[in-house]
């Protein structure tokens, strides 16, 4: 366990039931910190047949823990809104120590070869994922460094970061961008002791999974059958849970990660070893 107490968190894609911000923002208060929650929509997946009722459930669900949590509906590739944001954030709880980047666009027409690729969906892809990070982590730093107490931003990339796929492009592209975003970022807030991070998980079974099962899978073959296709060549056997990628979170948000800087760490069973 980690000692997060007095610690305050800003998690950005946070309102699914069982994607990572959800997962990161419940393990970060475990740990002991206050959390601000963040989505597009109050409720991201409200197509989904569920009884989840997204950013209110999902506060209601820290306030249990005992600790002090706000949803906060913004679109982070408005520099307005998240400046608005961030100063709600302060406002009600005082600083951010902890910046989780883990919004990022929704797939769909993304997935498709460069020739057939839509310059729609390669502008989504960059603007969500890494304009959207950008903005966050300079209106969030800006405050670290005017307080002057240190802060741990954390950006989640992914294996496609370090890794092409075929008919990824606008995907992988934007994870590209932000292992090297993460990496400038490091060097330029190391000397105020903000630690900068990434973590790159590979596939994670969360409702995103769907979206992307839906134009990659053949034929006839169900979400979960694809998802378990895929595990078949991971070497513990397994696809990622929202938990591990929380739990690598919850690391790089405590003090034992003081001394690491500007690293894109896989979470992703042994898939890639680099």
């Amino acid at each position: 366990m980690y000692n997060l107490e007095g610690k305050v968190a800003l998690v950005t894609g946070a309102g699914g039931e069982h994607g990572n911000g959800h997962a990161i923002a419940t393990r970060l208060a475990r740990e002991g910190a206050d959390v601000i929650l963040n989505d597009l929509r109050e409720n991201p997946y409200a197509d989904r047949r569920s009884d989840w009722g997204g950013l209110p459930d999902a506060v209601r669900e820290i306030e249990s823990l005992g600790r002090r949590a706000m949803g906060i509906v913004a679109d982070i590739t408005d520099s307005s809104q998240v400046d608005d944001m961030v100063l709600k954030a302060i406002e009600g709880f005082g600083h951010i120590d902890i910046l989780v980047n883990n919004a990022a666009a929704r797939h769909g027409p993304d997935i498709a070869s460069v020739v057939d690729l839509e310059e729609s969906a390669w502008d989504l892809m960059q603007r969500v994922n890494v304009k959207g990070t950008f903005l966050c982590s300079r209106a969030v730093a800006r405050e670290m460094i005017r307080r002057g107490e240190g802060g741990k931003i954390i950006v989640i990339s992914s294996l496609a970061g370090k890794r092409g796929l075929a008919e990824r492009a606008a995907y992988c592209a934007s994870k590209f961008a932000l292992i090297g975003f993460t990496q400038s970022l490091a060097l330029e807030l190391a000397p105020h002791t903000i630690n900068v991070n990434a973590i790159c998980p590979g596939v994670v079974d969360t409702e995103r999974m769907g979206y992307v099962a839906a134009v990659m899978a053949p034929q006839g073959m169900s979400p979960q059958e694809y998802t378990q296709q895929y595990a078949s060549n991971i070497p513990l056997g397994r696809v990622a849970q929202a938990s591990d990628v929380a739990t690598m979170t919850a690391f790089l948000a405590s003090s034992e990660s003081d001394y690491l800087v500007g690293l894109a760490i896989n979470v992703c069973g042994g898939s890639l070893m680099d």
